[in-house]
């Protein structure tokens, strides 16, 4: 499974958001886009879906821009991805056979080992909401490890 360049700059926007939040009120395009560094017109339509997906909110008009629409430590990296990419899959190549019956050389298998991986990938992204990679960036918590199975 890859994390699109739209998943990437949807968790970066979220992510500045978040590292400003006790500066208030909303945070326009712009400011965003200079202090991550994506490109604005880009970064826009990414917004959009965060909004229709109700991560963010925004107000219109001068002073304007987006707000996280809920607490940081609500919104989970899952949730993210998911808004603007769709399901957390690592393909779709349909589901295994429920009775244990497969009529193609055994490729119930694989699906279900894809299945589980998309399942990992979730579970994974579920663990971080972004107030905890807030508190990782600002250096109030330990960076991420990978634990070895």
């Amino acid at each position: 499974m890859r994390i699109s360049t739209r998943g990437d700059y949807a968790c970066r926007a979220l992510l500045s958001l978040a590292l400003h939040i006790e500066e208030g009120g909303p945070t326009s395009v712009r400011d965003i886009a200079e202090r991550t560094a994506l490109p604005q017109p880009y970064l826009e339509q990414i917004l959009l879906a965060l909004k229709g997906a109700g991560i963010v909110r925004s107000k219109r008009g001068v002073g304007g821009g987006y707000v996280l629409a809920r607490e940081p430590a609500a919104i989970m990296l899952s949730d993210i991805i998911s808004a603007v990419d769709g399901p957390i899959t690592v393909g779709d190549f349909g589901e295994p056979h429920q009775d244990g019956a497969c009529d193609h050389e055994g490729q119930c298998v694989l699906l279900e080992i894809w299945n589980q991986a998309g399942a990992h990938m979730r579970e994974h992204l579920d663990g971080y909401s972004l107030a905890s990679i807030t508190s990782i960036a600002n250096g109030e918590s330990p960076w991420p490890v990978l634990h070895e199975h």
